[in-house]
């Protein structure tokens, strides 16, 4: 009992230890996910639904590990359409969390794209918080060059979510994941206090660690 007990405080204290790269490096590598998921072939999200997309949120590394309970945890950043239709919104910071009973035995890192495909979905990222299959509907993406295959789940829904696992884990289920603003992180941008909110509002210039992001989504997407 007392080897179950001290693996799973061990689990549970790990989770905070995961994020402590800077906003600026976490800006990188989820500029490094969106060209590697989009250019995998067959396998890539489909290029018509991002570009029917409202938004899009890329979490580099979500972390996913633990023994009887598992954890989730990471930090990512979200950009929208301007509403001219035209390029991509300054970026704003989010943190995921979660958790659920399960034998979890291992670790895992996942990168995490996730499509907002509606005003709606767009509505619960600007919140403070909200839960991804409570107050915003989300569903497994299609993958593939097209989304001729979507289910009728996926057709509805206001995100869809797509992960590229690097280990061991099989998988990934973001049903009931809390999606909360990253505060510390749009400090760490924009050098004061701005909500997400804000910053899709009043548009600020786009901080120089963030540019490789947001015109790396201007050459990804376009208007259909």
């Amino acid at each position: 009992m007392k080897v179950v007990v001290g693996a799973l405080l061990a689990a549970l204290i790990s989770v905070p230890v995961f994020a402590q790269k800077t906003a600026a490096d976490r800006l990188t590598a989820a500029t490094e996910d969106l060209n590697a998921m989009m250019n995998a072939s067959d396998k890539g999200v489909p290029q018509d639904l991002l570009s029917k997309a409202s938004c899009v949120v890329v979490i580099p590394n979500l972390k996913k590990g633990g023994f009887i309970v598992g954890a989730e945890y990471g930090k990512g950043f979200f950009t929208c359409r301007k509403t001219s239709g035209v390029g991509w919104s300054a970026p704003g910071s989010i943190r995921i969390s979660g958790g659920k009973f399960g034998l979890l035995i291992g670790g895992a890192e996942t990168d995490v794209i996730m499509l907002v495909m509606n005003p709606s979905g767009m509505d619960h990222l600007l919140s403070d918080k909200f839960q991804l299959g409570g107050e915003a509907s989300a569903a497994a993406g299609p993958v593939g060059r097209d989304a001729s295959a979507m289910t009728d789940a996926e057709l509805h829904a206001e995100i869809l979510t797509y992960s590229r696992s690097k280990g061991l884990f099989g998988g990934l289920d973001l049903g009931g994941a809390a999606v909360t603003e990253d505060k510390d992180s749009n400090r760490e941008l924009y050098g004061s206090e701005l909500s997400n909110k804000d910053i899709l509002n009043n548009a600020p210039h786009i901080p120089p660690a963030a540019k490789p992001f947001v015109h790396t989504l201007d050459r990804l997407s376009s208007r259909k």
